[in-house]
C-alpha cells in the first residue's frame, strides 16, 4: 500500500519535464511576453559564472611568467592567441581591436562557462534549492543559455556594440547615408527600399544570432532531462535493470558528445560577434 501511495504522489513525465523547464521567477507571468516578471535563476548562475569567468582569467594573468608556463596558463594563453588571431583576421582596426579581441574572449569564456551548467545532474541544484527553500515544489533552471530572454539579451548586447561601431567609425552622416544606400545603390527612389533591408538585416541576424544559442541548449537540457526519466523509470518497471543501465550508458555518452555542443556553441555566437562588428567597420 505505501509503495503505490508513492507511486501515485510520483509525478507524471510531462509534470517532472515541466517542472524542470519553469523558471525561479521574480513574479507571476501573464502571458507569453512579460517584461515585468524577471527569471531570477538566470540572473544568479549568469552574474555568477561571469565572476567566475573573470576570476580564473584574472588568475592566469596574475600567474603569467616568461618561463616555462603552468597547464593553465599554457590553456589560457592558446585560447587568448586563438581569440586574438580571429580578430585579426576579421576586424580590420587594430585600434578597434583593443577592445573587441577582449570583447570576444569574454564573450567566449562567458557563455562556455554558461552552457557547461548542462553538465551538471539536472535534479542536482533544484534538489538543493527546494531543501533551502523548503519549498519541496520550488522552480530552479541552471543553464542560463536555455533562457531565450538571456541569449536574445546577449545579442542585443552585440547589435548595439554594432551600432556604436557603426557610429564611430564612419561617423551619424556616414553611416546614416549607407542606410539608405546600400545595398540597391545611392538613388532617391530606392532609399526607402534599402532602409527596409538594412533594418531587416540588423533584425534578422540579432534574433538568429540568439535563437540559435537558445534553441541547441534547449534541446541539450530536454535530452538529459527524458534521459534523467529513463533512470527514474527503473524502479517502476520490471525491465528496470535494463532502464538503469540504459540511463547511465545513454548518459555518458550524451555528456561526453555535449562536451564538443557547449564548446562549439560558445565559439560560434563569440565569432559571429566578432564577424557582425567587423562589417560595422566595412563601407557598402
Amino acid at each position: 500500500m505505501a509503495a503505490e501511495g508513492h507511486a501515485t504522489a510520483a509525478p507524471s513525465a510531462g509534470e517532472y519535464i515541466i517542472h524542470h523547464l519553469q523558471h525561479a521567477q521574480s513574479g507571476s507571468q501573464q502571458g507569453i511576453v512579460d517584461f515585468s516578471v524577471v527569471n531570477m535563476d538566470s540572473i544568479f548562475f549568469s552574474v555568477l559564472l561571469g565572476l567566475v569567468g573573470c576570476f580564473f582569467l584574472w588568475r592566469a594573468a596574475k600567474a603569467a611568467t616568461s618561463g616555462v608556463p603552468g597547464r593553465f596558463q599554457a590553456a589560457v594563453e592558446i585560447l587568448v592567441e586563438m581569440v586574438a588571431n580571429q580578430a585579426k583576421g576579421i576586424v580590420h582596426s587594430a585600434e578597434s581591436r583593443k577592445l573587441v579581441a577582449p570583447l570576444a574572449l569574454t564573450v567566449f569564456v562567458w557563455i562556455f562557462l554558461m552552457n557547461a551548467m548542462d553538465l551538471l545532474p539536472v535534479d542536482l541544484l533544484p534538489w538543493v534549492w527546494q531543501n533551502l527553500s523548503g519549498d519541496h515544489h520550488a522552480k530552479l533552471r541552471s543553464v542560463p543559455t536555455a533562457d531565450l530572454s538571456m541569449t536574445m539579451g546577449l545579442s542585443i548586447g552585440v547589435l548595439i556594440t554594432c551600432l556604436v561601431y557603426n557610429v564611430k567609425v564612419k561617423g551619424a552622416g556616414g553611416w546614416g547615408h549607407e542606410l539608405i544606400s546600400a545595398p540597391f545603390g545611392d538613388k532617391v527612389a530606392l532609399y526607402p527600399v534599402n532602409l527596409a533591408m538594412q533594418l531587416i538585416e540588423f533584425v534578422a541576424k540579432t534574433v538568429s544570432h540568439g535563437m540559435r544559442l537558445f534553441g541547441n541548449m534547449y534541446a541539450g537540457e530536454l535530452i538529459f532531462l527524458l534521459i534523467a526519466m529513463m533512470g527514474g523509470a527503473w524502479s517502476l518497471s520490471a525491465t528496470g535493470i535494463g532502464l538503469a543501465i540504459g540511463h547511465i550508458i545513454a548518459g555518458s555518452v550524451w555528456a561526453i558528445f555535449h562536451i564538443l555542443i557547449i564548446t562549439l556553441q560558445a565559439f560560434i555566437f563569440m565569432m559571429l560577434t566578432l564577424i557582425y562588428i567587423g562589417q560595422a567597420h566595412d563601407a557598402h
